[in-house]
């Protein structure tokens, strides 16, 4: 073990090929609500990525695990036990490295997540992966034709620092349950995090080797290496939409078959027939989830020109009572921005909002120490500014009038993106009626929350290519074979 290692008292390490595996370097990670290190992680680098990736390919081509459908059933329910057993360990693990309150930990950044390991294990044995087709007759002979469901191969997945345990089992979960093998990475950040789950399923799983390997590393070369690699079949990726398209083109390469989930810059819609106190504390709310650092949060709020003023109101009053501050306390509401880095790309872009013409109601200000940043609210901002066009990922909320429900979708839809979206009126038919006008993956009328194991997530244009979670979250990692047979 190395010096670091030592010093730091942290035991995580890489899963490559059933074994755990430290290395000479080291990744140091950072408690963002101190900004002091937290620990060190061994990181990987290009003989650690081509090792995993060869112990992959051979689990695949020479095992029963692509073709045994029960024994992966039986696996995927260890390892939810486990993640269950460990959920303390996992919840001071993410409290302390990703900044995610405690309550965060209880939904959606660690509890909710091991509900998708539960949701596959069980389609598993309700699954059919084969589809009988009609009999037909060619040259006076009767074929019968069927298509049968098989694993991709062996999947590259790259997950994001934001919600570390979400985005590793929404693409560990499915790849495992359809039959394939994985080599796994996390976001630099975070990489304790996402080795945590890799010593689980060393340590408490019957899954065989090389079937999941796990990999830390803040080298692009490693990522790279991952999206290149001859050997590699499936790329599956979370994070920026400028890395996706970076990604998409090192793939084409070997024509991989590529997953990505991206970002958003998505709108809530406030009709003016809305209940605007409900509907300014759930944007208020929202956008301060986990400190602004999730791709669907609703990042811009579309109220009608002649209600803008008040609902700027009733928003900044919200914002003003967003507790922030130490994420372990369970009366945190708002944890730290992941890093210093992040916090001055946030900061940058609220500075040049308001130089562009947007009003600054509240926030705007960094907090020390860690990297916290004030709920923020721009007011009267131009749909087509950068404020409104690029993803923040930090707890600013940008408010721009419209006028009326046509100019309300036109500037929903003016954007790149298309991951997520809501809107409020007191009429479902009316909201419905705009809501679906919106090109946008997702959708949330009145608050409504589609997040959950058997919803498929994901997003149109530039939020990416495929779907996350539900039956289409494994589809995404099957292969169709058409077979005849002649009598």
């Amino acid at each position: 073990m190395s010096a670091q290692l030592q010093e730091a008292g942290v035991t995580r390490r890489l899963l490559i090929d059933g074994q755990l595996v430290e290395t000479e370097r080291t990744l140091a990670s950072l408690n963002p609500a101190t900004g002091q290190v937290y620990g060190y992680a061994p990181e990987a680098g290009i003989a650690e990525t081509d090792a995993a990736v060869a112990a992959a390919r051979r689990a695949f081509d020479t095992t029963s695990w692509a073709t045994d459908h029960a024994f992966r059933a039986h696996c995927l329910d260890q390892l939810y036990t486990a993640l269950r057993d460990n959920v303390e360990e996992l919840r001071a693990l993410t409290i302390a490295e990703v900044g995610a309150t405690y309550t965060l930990t209880q939904g959606n950044q660690l509890e909710i997540p091991f509900e998708i390991v539960r949701y596959y294990a069980d389609l598993l044995p309700k699954y059919s992966f084969r589809e009988d087709l009609a009999d037909v007759e060619f040259r006076g002979r009767p074929h019968r034709r069927w298509v049968e469901k098989e694993a991709a191969g062996v999947v590259s997945a790259i997950a994001a620092y934001n919600y570390p345990h979400q985005l590793a089992l929404a693409k560990l979960a499915p790849s495992l349950a359809a039959g394939c093998t994985v080599v796994l990475k996390g976001g630099p950040d975070t990489p304790l995090a996402t080795l945590a789950l890799g010593e689980i399923i060393a340590q408490h799983t019957d899954i065989p080797a090389g079937v999941v390997n796990v990999l830390a590393s803040s080298d692009v070369s490693v990522g790279e290496r991952m999206t290149t690699h001859p050997d590699v079949d499936v790329v599956t990726f979370t994070g920026s939409t400028p890395v996706g398209r970076t990604i998409m083109a090192a793939a084409a390469g070997t024509l991989k078959r590529v997953f990505l989930e991206l970002g958003g810059k998505s709108a809530m819609v406030l009709l003016d027939d809305a209940d605007y106190n409900s509907s300014a504390m759930f944007a208020a709310f929202s956008i301060v989830s986990h400190a602004g650092q999730g791709c669907a949060l609703t990042s811009r709020l579309l109220v009608q020109r002649k209600d803008h003023d008040a609902v700027v109101e009733q928003v900044a009053n919200f914002l003003g009572m967003v507790k922030y501050g130490d994420p372990a306390d369970p009366k945190t509401y708002m944890g730290p921005l992941i890093s210093e880095r992040q916090r001055e790309k946030v900061d940058g872009l609220v500075q040049r909002a308001v130089a562009a013409g947007a009003k600054l109601v509240t926030g705007g200000e960094k907090v020390d120490p860690g990297y916290f940043y004030k709920p923020t609210l721009l007011a009267g901002v131009d749909p087509d500014s950068e404020i409104a066009q690029e993803e923040v990922f930090g707890p600013v909320l940008a408010v721009i009038p419209y006028e009326d429900d046509d100019d309300a979708v036109r500037i929903a839809n003016n954007s790149i993106y298309g991951l997520s979206g809501g809107v409020f009126s007191a009429s479902e038919e009316r909201a419905l009626a705009v809501a679906r006008r919106i090109r946008t993956g997702t959708m949330s009328i009145n608050g409504g929350n589609y997040f959950a194991a058997d919803a498929p997530f994901g997003g149109f244009k530039q939020s990416g290519i495929g779907r996350e979670m539900g039956v289409a979250g494994m589809e995404e990692f099957l292969e169709s074979k058409t077979i005849a047979a002649a009598s």
